[in-house]
């Protein structure tokens, strides 16, 4: 009796082979990963100085910070 996991871990050549043949045919929807680290932070980083101010976390972020710094004994 299969189980499914079973038919899950049977049907991942098929599902891979799909993305494959998909990846061939339309050369734009290939996933590439040769993005520099710094592109990345330069994405994010507004990001997620936009979600601080809007969400208020700045005073959280202040009374971890200070946790952290009197943790570390400085």
């Amino acid at each position: 009796m299969a189980t499914p996991l079973t038919r899950a871990v049977q049907h991942r050549p098929l599902l891979q082979l799909r993305g494959y043949l998909t990846a061939r045919r339309d050369p734009a929807r290939r996933v590439r990963d040769d993005r520099h680290p710094a592109v990345a932070l330069a994405i994010v980083l507004p990001c997620a100085a936009v979600l601080l101010l809007l969400f208020g976390g700045w005073e959280q972020m202040a009374t971890q910070t200070k946790a952290v710094a009197d943790l570390i004994g400085r």
